[in-house]
């Protein structure tokens, strides 16, 4: 722990009028009880930004794959799902988009002063 989150902890303890090792227990204790939530609360930022980058890999995938529905679509081919697939598409991107924004934001909200 560095010297800005023993700060940060130790504040949040006087706060809730506990001692560093009760609210600490008290933190661990929480998290163990609900482990899928503290994994999401704790992953890294390396973590989340491969996750990106999955998902931007994904995308480009689809894109291809939209590519080829062009393609036979241009030949006369049926697509009787497109316009579903393709608002399902458009949301994932900009569901990556707000991800990658809220990373952002979050990463200028930690920068030390």
């Amino acid at each position: 722990m560095n010297d800005t989150e023993f700060a940060r902890f130790t504040k949040a303890a006087e706060q809730c009028g506990m001692s560093n090792a009760a609210f600490l227990a008290y933190a661990v204790d929480k998290a163990a009880r609900d482990l899928a939530r503290t994994a999401a609360e704790i992953a890294t930022e390396r973590e989340v930004i491969g996750e990106i980058f999955a998902a931007r890999r994904h995308l480009g995938r689809i894109h291809g794959l939209f590519n080829q529905v062009a393609k036979a679509l241009n030949s006369g081919a049926p697509a009787p799902h497109l316009d579903a697939t393709s608002h399902a598409v458009l949301g994932a991107a900009r569901r990556m988009e707000d991800a990658a924004d809220a990373l952002l934001a979050h990463r200028e909200d930690d920068t030390p002063a």
